[in-house]
């Protein structure tokens, strides 16, 4: 069995092994059985017990997850699942706490939660799986569908501008930040891969198709003879060099996105690399790339090193235990801050 990045797998485990006896109840098609398989796959991968596993979902199509991972889980309420997840990670931070949750789930209702969590920068790793559709509930438009989008609930077409979860992720501060496709299996390794074993929230946004209500929403970067123009790959000291004959180049000059044609391979050595480090202005302008004008960035946008929030507050309880004692909860609640009406 082969390991992540210098991680011993857990020999004894398998793919098998996270699957659940629950039968998967989605609609046949659906791009979540991508996703599942993808998850199951990489778990035995991380040398970590499934009893240190827990996954937490809201309220969707994709948050019945839990039922189908063989680990512990939790089905929480619409938009709530950071809120869970945080204190599941305080209570114990030697958990992996996954998080996989919707478009709806996490940017309408949940919108609140998943900032917080994000700026909090716990150690916990958010998949959240965007169809551009309310799929549970048959077929609304959701915060990420696109303006003219004709749903039961828009007749005449969506006038909203759509949220774009990586734009949202970078504005919040996240310290991973990465998008891939449902069907894109080597890519969706890859990116659950680093979101694995990045020290923070890690923020996953995974392209799904609905088959159902919103069939081909990503067929221009799904489609495998229109991916290579559609869609620029985010690699790690790199130029964003894309097209069938790779003789195309995204750069940036003066903050300002700009598509040039490259005439040999030296012009793209030439080339500003991809920097995942370089912080959220640039994962911003990555952000607002979008088909037909630019190809759709893909892969991993930002990583970035900073202290989490279950290792600060465990830091602050044990500073503050030795500089005032354990404390005495009797006296805490009779304490001069209780009064009588």
């Amino acid at each position: 069995m082969a390991a992540f990045e210098g991680i011993p797998a857990t020999a004894d485990l398998t793919k098998a092994d996270f699957v659940s006896d629950q039968t998967v109840r989605w609609c046949p098609g659906c791009g979540d059985y991508a996703i599942l398989s993808g998850v199951q796959k990489l778990m035995p991968q991380l040398g970590i017990e499934k009893e240190k596993m827990v996954f937490v979902s809201g309220i969707g199509c994709s948050s019945r997850f839990p039922y189908y991972m063989n680990t512990y889980g939790f089905h929480t309420l619409h938009g709530r699942a950071p809120a869970l997840a945080t204190g599941i990670k305080l209570a114990n931070p030697d958990l992996s706490v996954w998080i996989v949750t919707g478009d709806g789930d996490a940017l309408s209702i949940g919108g609140n939660h998943l900032l917080h969590i994000l700026r909090r920068n716990l150690d916990v790793n958010i998949l959240l799986v965007n169809n551009q559709i309310y799929g549970l509930t048959k077929g609304q438009y959701s915060p990420t569908s696109l303006p003219g989008k004709v749903t039961k609930s828009s007749p005449a077409g969506s006038i909203e501008e759509a949220v774009n979860p990586i734009a949202f992720a970078a504005a919040a501060g996240a310290t991973f930040i990465a998008r891939c496709l449902d069907t894109d299996v080597k890519e969706l390794q890859r990116c659950l891969h680093a979101a694995a074993s990045h020290k923070g929230t890690s923020f996953v946004e995974i392209y799904q198709n609905c088959n159902i209500f919103n069939d081909g929403a990503f067929s221009k970067i799904s489609d495998r003879k229109e991916s290579a123009e559609t869609t620029v790959r985010l690699e790690e000291g790199k130029p964003l060099v894309f097209g069938k004959e790779r003789n195309k180049a995204l750069v940036f000059d003066n903050m300002s996105p700009k598509i040039v044609e490259l005439e040999n391979e030296l012009e793209a050595k030439k080339l500003p690399v991809h920097d995942s480090t370089a912080g959220s202005a640039y994962t911003y302008l990555l952000s607002q790339l979008t088909y037909p004008d630019f190809p759709v960035p893909m892969g991993i946008f930002r990583q970035e090193s900073k202290p989490t929030y279950e290792d600060q507050s465990e830091q602050q309880i044990a500073d503050y235990t030795k500089k005032h004692g354990t404390g005495d909860i009797k006296q805490l609640l009779e304490g001069n801050d209780t009064w009588q009406v």
